[in-house]
């Protein structure tokens, strides 16, 4: 049987959130089977739970906001996404703040905590959603036109595709595609930091955003230039980090995919809908577990190892 997972033991860490710029705690506990991951604002005179999924989105500018009535947490994609990459079904978060630390920028931190955890098999079955039909959602036209789109696949693969007019952005890959597979999560995807311009950043602080943003937890560009002194982690680090994102917000259906999912300049926003939009086609997906491990997409049923 291919079994869910969480943590042995809790761990720790530190941080700023990246446009709040509140120092913020989080401990990732062990869950029990079934419980799936589930952030807990801690802070709140009354702790509140806020269960991940799909419907629980509610807010995708510049980041991926989980909200249960009045208690929100904001920022939600980079440990996501390290959830998924390592498969990590269950899990509590506690957070002692509305947003979740921004550490280096990408998940490769999430990753060390989860793995420095430990990560431990549960007597109960994985239970993934397999696309069994395409569904597609699509933005705008022309040069503005964007989409992301799910296909029937015997897995879990991404690519993606960005366009971005910057001489150190177009010096780069523009696409990528990665694969549960072949791929190794913690070694080509993890350590790809998100990014922005400095134009950018003088607006967004302007009006209360990435306060807590800096070259040590971003790639950040001027008009011409990257200007981090270590330069780029990966050669296509920017789109990687497309598709970094793309893993934590998809993670928020609940549970792991079996698709092949593409997009062009999509974001939190479309990732999103296009989950919103796979769970209204229910004649378009089917929740599936492996009795026999064997028979599980190859790359599922062993437990991801460190880069």
């Amino acid at each position: 049987m291919l079994q869910q997972r969480t943590l042995k033991s809790l761990t720790r860490a530190v941080g700023v959130g990246l446009h709040s710029g509140q120092r913020v705690e989080i401990t990732l506990r062990p869950a029990q089977p079934d419980t799936g991951i589930v952030f807990r604002r801690v802070d709140l005179a009354q702790p509140v739970d806020i269960p991940v999924s799909a419907m629980a989105v509610s807010d995708t500018r510049l980041a991926s906001t989980l909200s249960n009535g009045g208690a929100k947490v904001h920022t939600v994609e980079h440990l996501m996404s390290a959830c998924a990459g390592l498969g990590v079904d269950n899990l509590y978060v506690d957070i002692t703040a509305e947003e979740v630390p921004i550490l280096d920028g990408s998940a490769a931190s999430f990753v060390f905590l989860l793995q420095s955890a430990g990560i431990e098999l549960q007597n109960a079955p994985r239970r993934f959603i397999r696309v069994t039909k395409p569904v597609e959602v699509r933005e705008g036209q022309g040069a503005a036109e964007k989409w992301a789109r799910l296909d029937p696949y015997h897995g879990y693969k991404l690519s993606f595709e960005i366009d971005f007019s910057h001489p150190a952005v177009d010096s780069t890959g523009q696409r990528v595609e990665f694969d549960m597979s072949t791929n190794s999560y913690s070694r080509d995807i993890a350590r790809a930091r998100t990014f922005g311009f400095t134009k950018d950043v003088e607006m967004m602080r302007a009006n209360g955003l990435a306060l807590g943003g800096g070259l040590d937890n971003a790639i950040v560009m001027d008009d011409y230039k990257v200007l981090n002194a270590g330069g780029l982690r990966y050669d296509d680090e920017f789109v990687k980090h497309k598709i970094l994102d793309a893993m934590g917000d998809l993670y928020v259906l609940g549970k792991p995919l079996l698709a092949s999912y593409s997009a062009f300049r999509s974001g939190h926003a479309l990732n999103n809908k296009l989950l919103r939009e796979l769970l209204v086609r229910t004649d378009a997906w089917e929740t599936v577990t492996f009795p026999d491990e064997k028979l599980a997409p190859k790359g599922f049923a062993q437990l991801a190892r460190a880069w």
